[in-house]
């Protein structure tokens, strides 16, 4: 992928603003991963579930009239699992651990998300011009 190491930075930039953040990963809508800064965390798998999980919200939405959708958030005993739309294409998933401050968490991952955003899609339309 052309754009990897822009992603791993920004994935690198994320965990520093939020340090209750065990780790991070950037995959496709298919499952494929992308990059991720994620120590001891099966990130093939992960970018497999993340995008099962995309899926789903894709479909709660959906039946929930409509709405296009943004975010997952699972709260489990030991910490967070969350989910963020980053373009069309793009997943970005953020592991927490349980004292994390979620408000903060989302401001940081939707910026996150957003610039991921752009960067793909900007790389897609490269691809498309080429």
């Amino acid at each position: 992928m052309a754009h990897e190491a822009e992603v791993r930075d920004e994935l690198g930039r994320l965990l520093a603003r939020l340090p209750d953040a065990t780790g991070v990963l950037a995959s496709t809508v298919d499952g494929l991963l992308i990059a991720h800064e994620a120590p001891d965390t099966p990130a093939e798998t992960l970018a497999a579930l993340s995008s099962a999980g995309f899926g789903i919200g894709l479909r709660l939405s959906d039946a929930a009239g409509g709405h296009s959708f943004r975010e997952l958030l699972v709260r489990g005993e030991h910490g967070y699992v969350a989910l963020y739309a980053a373009g069309p294409a793009c997943v970005l998933t953020v592991l927490a651990g349980p004292r994390i401050n979620v408000g903060r968490l989302h401001m940081e991952a939707r910026r996150s998300s957003a610039y991921l955003a752009h960067l793909l899609d900007g790389a897609a339309d490269d691809r498309e011009d080429a």
